[in-house]
């Protein structure tokens, strides 16, 4: 199987779909392959995929690609997601996606820096550090070209969480377990 030919096939579906074809990986495992493909999008909010969008776009590649000689006659695996927290922010877009996480970076320079993503535009984003203690946050510009790396940070416990997650949470907290008010 090749990754290529099924990117250039797979393509079309996912834009279809109205999501970005993020990445394609075939590996063999014993006499099957691993399909894995990563999708990407705008979502509903702007901040990436919905999971009803992955789903969606899952039944959409499958069925392309049972009807597809793409695959050859090998049986093969489907694993289809998102981007998740893993995978490094190599565009703009990812960014962008991921206003206010935390990312940690490490520039060119070897020096790292730990931040909320506050701004991402095409030249850089603006980080807000949170300052020690009583120190006050401080903010620090992030040019694309001076990132080596950059990765967001998983929390689990934020304090300061946004606000239309708190909202949310708290209405799940006054509903009944029937969805009822």
């Amino acid at each position: 199987m090749n990754e290529d030919k099924l990117r250039e096939v797979l393509t079309p579906v996912v834009e279809d779909a109205a999501l970005e074809l993020e990445a394609v990986e075939v590996m063999p495992v014993g006499k099957r392959h691993l399909v894995r493909i990563t999708l990407d999008g705008e979502g509903p909010k702007g901040r990436g995929p919905s999971l009803d969008e992955i789903t969606s776009a899952t039944r959409a590649i499958s069925a392309h690609l049972d009807e597809s000689t793409v695959t050859g006659d090998r049986p093969y695996t489907l694993e289809v997601s998102s981007r998740g927290t893993s995978r490094p922010l190599t565009e703009p877009k990812h960014w962008r996606r991921n206003l206010d996480r935390l990312v940690k970076v490490v520039f060119d320079s070897d020096e790292s820096v730990e931040g909320r993503i506050t701004e991402a535009d095409e030249d850089g984003a603006t980080l807000t550090i949170a300052g020690a203690k009583k120190q006050p946050d401080t903010q620090r510009q992030v040019v694309w070209a001076d990132v080596r790396s950059a990765v967001i940070q998983v929390e689990l416990n934020r304090k300061d969480a946004p606000r239309e997650d708190a909202e949310a949470a708290e209405h799940d907290l006054e509903t009944d377990e029937d969805g009822t008010e």
